[in-house]
């Protein structure tokens, strides 16, 4: 098969990072075309900054990597510092970036790369808030028929991570999410009910230490900081979010799920930011995504391990 022309859309945090290694290092099945950054867990400077110190620390720092929007369409930014540390790779304990950040906004390059590139070739995978895809399908709507598929980590069917409704990357921006599943575009969501399933154990740890390489190192670290801050008990183990998404393009045979209609709650008092996933067919609407609800995570964390061991840059 050939490789996967992909733009990642990320806000590194560390599970962003953890993904965007998981795609630098399987260039055989995925071509990272670029690394766009957008506000989300911390500020905008720092996960333009965050994305190139990862792919330094992958060794492909031939990869372009766009800043993109600073701050949500329509509302304050939202930030979270509390989980991810002051830098957002707080445990890393990576270096400053000595790359250079690639000309013209992340919005531009999406909309550039969508339209040089064969219609439908090219996936985005965004797994942050979903202001940068959103603002480009809205300066450029003819590109939601260019775009392969959208594989993206955000949402929940349940419960949420940031109020008792909505998960983190939708709550954010949820104006810049009602755009982009509205858009037609073909839609993949590995949101909390998937992401909660793949956890971050002593044992899948010390699989990851084992490999004993200055990337598994930083990702050890990197997993040790956040994983405090989101157990889900702590026997359980902390959910690797992000990954998913990654691992889906790689091997979605780990996954399973259902085409299912979602809505974006956008004025809700207590329910700003909810993924309404209509499961039943009671709205009385089409499905735009296909929601995924279960993990092989054992599968994935294999996966995930054995791809780390190839970066050895």
């Amino acid at each position: 098969m050939a490789t996967e022309p992909v733009i990642i859309d990320c806000d590194p945090g560390q599970d962003d990072a953890v993904a965007l290694l998981l795609a630098l290092a399987s260039p055989g099945d995925l071509n990272v075309l670029a690394v766009t950054a957008v506000s989300g867990n911390v500020p905008l400077e720092l996960t333009a900054a965050n994305a190139r110190r990862v792919i330094e620390l992958a060794g492909r720092s031939d990869v372009p990597v766009h800043a993109g929007c600073d701050r949500p369409l329509l509302r304050p930014a939202v930030t979270a510092e509390h989980m991810h540390g002051q830098t957002g790779l707080d445990g890393a304990g990576l270096p400053d970036t000595a790359t250079a950040l690639a000309d013209g906004h992340a919005v531009e390059a999406i909309i550039e790369l969508l339209r040089e590139r064969p219609s439908g070739s090219v996936t985005l995978c965004p797994v942050g808030p979903l202001t940068n895809v959103a603002l480009a399908l809205h300066l450029a709507p003819d590109i939601a028929d260019r775009i392969g598929r959208i594989v993206l980590m955000g949402g929940a069917a349940g419960p949420g991570n940031v109020t008792p409704s909505a998960e983190f990357n939708i709550y954010v921006d949820p104006h810049a999410a009602s755009i982009v599943f509205r858009s037609g575009a073909p839609i993949v969501m590995l949101g909390l009910d998937v992401t909660q399933q793949a956890l971050v154990n002593a044992d899948r740890l010390a699989a990851i230490a084992a490999v004993d390489t200055p990337v598994s190192r930083s990702v050890v670290g990197m997993l040790d900081f956040y994983g405090a801050r989101s157990r889900v008990n702590p026997s359980a183990g902390s959910p690797l979010h992000d990954p998913c998404a990654v691992a889906y393009l790689l091997d979605p045979g780990l996954f399973a799920g259902r085409p299912c209609h979602v809505m974006i709650e956008v004025e809700g008092t207590h329910t700003l930011g909810r993924t309404v996933v209509d499961r039943s067919g009671r709205a009385d609407t089409h499905p735009n995504a296909t929601v995924i609800d279960e993990v092989d995570a054992g599968g994935l964390f294999a996966l995930l391990t054995e791809r780390l061991a190839r970066l050895t840059a």
